[in-house]
Order: structure tokens, then sequence, then C-alpha cells
């Protein structure tokens, strides 16, 4: 089953459907008054028109780009430099999509006036929303763009476009609807959008830039005749009759899709916490897209679950902290102060059935305990599930209450403790807690989640009141460590140098065990 619409969506069988013909129709190129070529110009004109119809706009206003990342990046260059007279400030919330905060960084080293472009970057609560009063005290006078995503791609929260736009006033602000095209509406008052049609079901290398009439637009690239000046290069004419085929087609199925994805959703949002011990569901319950919601696991690496799924025939992906391209944790995540760690990111295809939704909530306990096995914990049990208890190479005992409720877990785990509460071994030099002593935990040169695991497993070696320092180098830990104590009711007291507990580089992350 493909859960993974949110990274890009199966080919419309309308879109397919159009490719086909417009391939054999709209070959020649566009701009050429010849037969083949007026016909091309007048199928690409019709797609302009149905994309302008579902969003709402102008034909005029829009533009056709190589993808959405490109329509990113063009739009808010081409707006900067557009309102350069303004100034050179830019905001942005700090959960935008990685093309808004590369385009950001870059900016940031571009000259500009006397100096270079300047960035404010917008926090969100722990939902992933961003403030509408925080994007107010962001603005200056020399704003030259703000830019909000319609709804965040890796959790599913919708912002408030609408109220963020009322706030920025005469200040251009740029929304990337890549998630949300096609499915909802984006409310009024911005002044440049961006899209994507593979997020839709459209074929890649689509992707839609609008620009609203009286908007200062200068495009960053030398000048080409093409799409009103906005973007150089030949145009897909068979792609883009595709994805604006595919567009009204989506529109018209999520008036009718969309309240039975929200129940599946909420089916998923509300099981997954009693099936699975130790679990963080994300992002904004209510406010939020129909299809999509995320979930992480303490103690479990994102990308090891996955490949669980992946075996028992589910597509899904993660935001996890640790990944193998980047070993840096989710900024999305991250910015929201979650746990970053065991993320898994589901999003329902239009077809999606009940049943699926019921088999995939049948196999994912099963495969997170798989994953969890080695690692010698006693995981309590979630609200309204039978008592579950993973220890790695012993049969279960029945004893649910963890490692921070009594004794410590047995058995050993990748991080260096000994099982039983007994001394550390190797590298994991632990000092005894006794008066006021901290007891040190060495998770040097150890990638997330182990850090947090062996924090999980040693805690109960220190009596209440007492404290454990994490001496971790891992840049997850510092998100990790905070979110484990937010979900397991420990108290993080914070950083201290890692040097004060023997350690070499890296940080100590203090945590008092309150019960």
């Amino acid at each position: 089953m493909y859960f993974d619409v949110a990274s890009t969506a199966p080919l419309h069988p309308v879109a397919r459907q159009a490719l086909t013909a417009a391939l054999d129709e709209g070959w020649a190129d566009p701009a050429r008054l010849y037969r083949s070529g007026r016909q091309a110009r007048m199928l690409l004109d019709a797609a302009r028109g149905t994309v302008a119809e579902v969003l709402g706009v102008r034909a005029d206003e829009v533009a056709f780009t190589a993808s959405g990342t490109q329509a990113l990046q063009l739009g808010m260059l081409g707006a900067l430099a557009g309102n350069r007279r303004r100034g050179a400030h830019l905001v942005h919330s700090a959960v935008e999509h990685s093309a808004v905060l590369h385009t950001a960084e870059q900016w940031e080293r571009t000259p500009a006036g006397n100096g270079t472009g300047e960035v404010t970057v917008v926090p969100v609560d722990r939902l992933g929303r961003a403030a509408p009063a925080d994007f107010a005290a962001a603005l200056r006078p020399g704003t030259a763009l703000a830019v909000l995503q319609s709804a965040n791609h890796e959790v599913g929260t919708v912002q408030p476009v609408g109220e963020v736009a009322a706030v920025c006033g005469d200040v251009p602000l740029l929304v990337d609807a890549a998630q949300s095209a096609g499915r909802a509406a984006v409310p009024a008052g911005w002044s440049l959008l961006t899209a994507s049609a593979h997020k839709w079901g459209g074929p890649a290398g689509v992707g839609v830039l609008v620009v609203r009439k009286g908007v200062r637009y200068s495009s960053p690239l030398p000048a080409d005749e093409r799409e009103a000046g906005r973007v150089p290069g030949y145009v897909n004419v068979p792609a883009i009759v595709a994805a604006a085929a595919s567009l009204r087609a989506v529109r018209a199925e999520a008036e009718r899709e969309n309240a039975r994805l929200h129940g599946l959703v909420d089916r998923i949002r509300t099981q997954v916490p009693l099936l699975v011990p130790e679990v963080e569901v994300v992002g904004d319950p209510v406010g939020r897209l129909p299809h999509l919601v995320t979930f992480s696991c303490l103690y479990v690496d994102g990308e090891v679950l996955l490949a669980g799924l992946d075996r028992a025939g589910f597509a899904v992906s993660s935001g996890s902290s640790c990944t193998s391209s980047t070993l840096t944790p989710s900024h999305v995540l991250a910015a929201m102060g979650v746990l970053t760690e065991g993320n898994v990111r589901v999003s329902l295809p239009f077809d999606a059935t009940e049943a699926e939704v019921e088999r995939f909530l049948a196999v994912l306990p099963g495969i997170v305990a798989e994953v969890r096995a080695p690692l010698g914990l006693d995981l309590p049990a979630p609200a309204g599930a039978a008592p579950v208890t993973v220890r790695g190479g012993e049969p279960g005992t029945g004893d649910t209450d963890g490692p921070d409720a009594g004794e410590p877990a047995g058995g050993g785990a990748p991080g260096g403790g000994a099982p039983n509460g007994g001394a550390p071994d190797g590298d994991a030099a632990g000092v005894a807690a006794a008066g006021g002593e901290a007891l040190v935990l060495d998770a040097l040169g150890k990638r997330c989640p182990l850090p947090v695991i062996e924090l999980a497993r040693r805690i109960g070696e220190v009596p209440a009141g007492g404290t454990i320092a994490v001496l971790a180098d891992d840049e997850a830990a510092r998100l990790d460590i905070p979110a484990w104590c937010g979900m397991r009711g420990q108290e993080y007291l914070g950083e201290a140098p890692a040097a004060g507990y023997g350690g070499d580089r890296g940080v100590a992350y203090l945590v008092r065990r309150t019960a």
C-alpha cells in the first residue's frame, strides 16, 4: 500500500490520458505561428486557464516552472529583487520547505544595499503553527518579502495564511501551496503562490508560480521571452496539459474525499498511541490536512522502522532525526520541539480504504516491538492497551513499570551500559550517583536514538531527585533528550559543558529523575 502521497502522488488516470493525447497534439513550439505551433499554444493557454480557475486567479498571473522547488526559488528571489527599494529583509517561518531555507541562506550572502540580505525566522508552537503576532513582530520597514506555507509537508498543520496576510499589509506574502493545491483553497491576501504538479497526481517536472497583478517582480535570471519573462526556457506543453487536467480532477475529488480521508487519519491518530507504547503523535489534531498524520516512536531509528513497514507492504516516509544522507534532525520537528527519532509520516491517497488503514494498524505494533526488542527496555503499556513488555533475549515478565519507575531494565543495549544496574563497561563510564553527584552516561560518538536509549535504561539507577548527565555529540540529542523528558515525566535541567563531566567534546545534557 502506497501511503506517501505527500512525497509524490501516483500519476492520476486523467493526467495519463491527457499526457498521451497532448504528446500527439501539443508537441510543437507554442511560440511559432504555423498550425502545429498554434495548436500547442491553444493547449498551453487552456491549461493555464484551468490552473488559474482552480487556484482562483487570472490566467496571465500563472507561469509554469520545471518544479515546485524552482517555483519557490524564482518566486522568492524575483520578489526580493522587485522590492529591493523597500529593503533587503526576508521573513519566513521555521518550518518551511528546505527550498525556502536554502534560498534564504543564499540571500543572506547576497549583496544588498550597504550590506547583504537579512533574514528573520519566525518560530512555531508545538503543533507546528506560526502565530500571526510573531510574523507581525518580525516585520520592519525594510521587509521586502514574507514566506509562509499553506500547510506543513511533514506534520500536516495548516498555517494561518489569511491572518498572516492581514498583518503583512503591503509587504508581499509568498505562499508555498505544494501540499494543499488541489486539496483545499488557499485563503486570500497573498501576493505570490507556488505549487508542484507531482504532489497532486500530475507529472513530475511541472511547477506553478503565480504572481498577482500589481506585485513587484523582477526575474533573478537573464531575460527570456517565455512565461511572461518570469521563467526561462522551453515549456513542456504535454506535461503542463496533464498537470492542469489532473489538478481539476483532483479538486473535484477532494470535495468528495476529504471528509472520508479525515476520518481515516483520525483513526490512525487515536489508535497508534493505544497500540504502541512510547509514541507521540505530532501536528495539529484539528487544523490539519485531511490525509496526513505523523507520529514518532521512542527508542527507534526511523529508517529501520520504515524498512520493516516496507517489508510488510507499506510505503511511508520519515522525517527522522538521523538519516543516512544527512545525519541531522528534521528541521520541522526540531522547530516544534517534539521528538525527532523514529518518525513516521503517513499520507493517504484518495483511494485509500478503511481495510488498508486497519491492516497498517495491525502490523505496526509488532514491527515497532521487533525493532525495540534488542534494546532491553521494559516499556509501559499505552493507555487502553494490554501490557507490553519488550526484553531483548528474554521472555516477557509482565512487568511494565519501565526503567524509570523502579528497578533498572535488564539486558544488553547499544550504548555501553551493563545489565541489571551494574557498573557500566567500556566507554560508558558511569559514576554512581550519591550525595548529589550525577550519574554520567558517555554516549559520545553514538547516533540517536542511542543516547536516549541509554538514558531510559539507566535512569532507574539514581534515586528520585538524582541527576543524570548524558554526554553526547549528536546534534539530535539536543532535541530528543528534552522531548523524552516531556514524554516520560522527567525534569530536563538543560545543558552544561561536557568537560565538567569528564567529556572531551560534545555537551552534557542534565536530567533529574522525578519519580
